[in-house]
């Protein structure tokens, strides 16, 4: 077993600018959308969507729109460019995440596991490499695609899930990606490991809205600033919850009726 670290440019927590950078560095080339949509190689309806906030444009696309531009994706992204506006120098450290992640002989990445025990110790060793060989980890082929990581979460906010229960997530890279009414693992500096439902996504208050299932657990806001990273939830596992019964086979229903029938006939017999 080995680590290997991924470092990410830090999409930020809310997208606010891109928009409108989209627009003025278009007009200043003098393209029509069409034109930009054809120099991208997408549809001219996906340059309206992303000026009018109506669509967030993937990490991918953002690098070879900042590419185009001849600007740093950094910039591009966190800064309102006008005709003021000046580029700052490159490689800004506090704009890069840092995570650890752990390979088999293979190179497969595996799933580690945060337990509730090890949850506070999370916030501080997510990046570290021996902290992260030291978690539990498994391995399950239908998460192959991607990052992953399981936690154990606590209490009983996010019913009929109990507290004990292991969700496995995925690592959310863009944080524009996001999306409400689903649930992920958001970890913060202020809240820890929290399970929950979104229900805003990255706004003008620069604030993400979290949403227990539990309704006796009222909703709260968390500060972009405070978050170190977000998992979109993709499975779980529990020992609280009963396993589905089998669906009924007609065979099975003949010999429940007839059981049903001889049982009639013995009360009526001793009767």
């Amino acid at each position: 077993m080995s680590i290997k670290i991924l470092i990410i440019l830090a999409i930020p927590n809310f997208m606010s600018n891109i928009p409108s950078n989209i627009k003025f560095l278009r007009k200043k080339k003098g393209l029509t959308q069409q034109q930009f949509a054809d120099e991208l190689g997408i549809k001219r309806s996906l340059v309206g969507a992303y000026e009018e906030e109506r669509a967030d444009p993937k990490y991918d696309l953002l690098k070879k729109i900042a590419l185009f531009f001849d600007i740093s994706i950094d910039d591009f992204i966190n800064e309102e460019i006008n005709e003021k506006w000046a580029p700052k120098p490159k490689g800004n450290p506090a704009n890069l995440r840092v995570l650890s992640i752990s390979v088999d002989k293979d190179d497969n990445e595996n799933i580690e596991l945060v337990p509730l025990k090890a949850s506070a110790g999370y916030l501080n060793g997510y990046a570290d490499p021996e902290y992260v060989a030291k978690l539990p980890k498994f391995y399950l082929p239908m998460f192959s695609q991607g990052t992953y990581r399981a936690f154990e979460i606590k209490g009983d906010s996010m019913l009929p899930l109990q507290s004990g229960t292991i969700i496995i997530s995925e690592y959310v890279e863009n944080w524009g990606d996001v999306k409400t009414a689903e649930t992920y693992v958001v970890i913060s500096k202020t809240e820890g490991v929290v399970y929950k439902r979104i229900g805003n996504k990255f706004k003008d208050n620069k604030k993400l809205k979290l949403v227990s299932d539990n309704p006796v657990y009222e909703p709260y806001e968390i500060s972009g600033e405070d978050i170190l990273e977000i998992w979109k939830a993709k499975a779980y596992i529990s020992t609280y919850l009963p396993l589905p019964a089998p669906e009924p086979t007609l065979e099975s229903l003949t010999t429940m009726m007839a059981q049903m029938q001889r049982s009639i006939s013995n009360l009526q017999g001793s009767n």
